[in-house]
C-alpha cells in the first residue's frame, strides 16, 4: 500500500510537471514574446541547475521554490511545481495555477482553481530547506512536501486503478 501511495504521489508530481510546462500559451502577451532558452529568469535557472538548491537558507526566496515537490496530506496526493515564477498545483482532485508573488519581501503562493475551489489559494511558505517545503494555506490546509526528481519515473506504477 506504501509503494502504491508513493507512485501515486510521482505520478500526481508527473501531472503537474506536464501541466505547469503545457500552460505558457495562455498567459498574456509578456511571456509570449521571451525566448524560452534564454527568458529574464535564466540567471535563477541556471543557479538551479548549479546545486545551489539543495543549501538550506535561512530566508525563503522565489527561486528557492522552483522544481517539482510532492507529499500526502490527509491520505491525498498533493504535488507542485514551480518554473520561472509560474506554479502549478494538483491536490485534492482540483488543479490550481498560478505564481509565486512576493508579499512583502516574503514568497507566498497565489492560485486559482479550475473549478472555483479556494482551499489552496494563497500559500505562505512555513519552512523551506531545499528538502522539504512546508506550505499553509489560507483555507487552513498544511503541505508537507519532499522536492521530486521530475527525471525520475517511479519504480513500480499503481496498478488496479479503476477505468472511469
Amino acid at each position: 500500500m506504501h509503494r502504491l501511495a508513493r507512485s501515486g504521489v510521482a505520478a500526481a508530481g508527473l501531472v503537474v510537471a506536464l501541466t505547469l510546462g503545457g500552460c505558457g500559451g495562455g498567459d498574456s502577451g509578456d511571456d509570449s514574446g521571451k525566448d524560452k532558452s534564454s527568458g529574464a529568469p535564466a540567471p535563477s535557472a541556471s543557479q538551479d541547475a548549479g546545486g545551489d538548491e539543495a543549501t538550506p537558507d535561512a530566508t525563503t526566496t522565489a527561486d528557492s521554490l522552483e522544481g517539482s515537490w510532492a507529499g500526502m496530506t490527509e491520505g491525498k496526493a498533493v504535488a507542485l511545481s514551480v518554473k520561472e515564477g509560474r506554479a502549478a498545483l494538483i491536490a485534492d482532485e482540483h488543479i490550481c495555477q498560478g505564481a509565486v508573488e512576493d508579499m512583502g519581501g516574503e514568497p507566498m503562493l497565489s492560485l486559482k482553481c479550475a473549478d472555483g475551489n479556494t482551499d489552496r489559494t494563497m500559500g505562505s511558505i512555513d519552512s523551506n530547506d531545499g528538502k522539504t517545503l512546508v506550505l499553509s494555506w489560507e483555507g487552513g490546509t498544511k503541505d508537507s512536501l519532499t522536492k521530486t526528481d521530475p527525471g525520475k519515473l517511479p519504480d513500480e506504477l499503481p496498478t488496479g486503478i479503476p477505468a472511469p
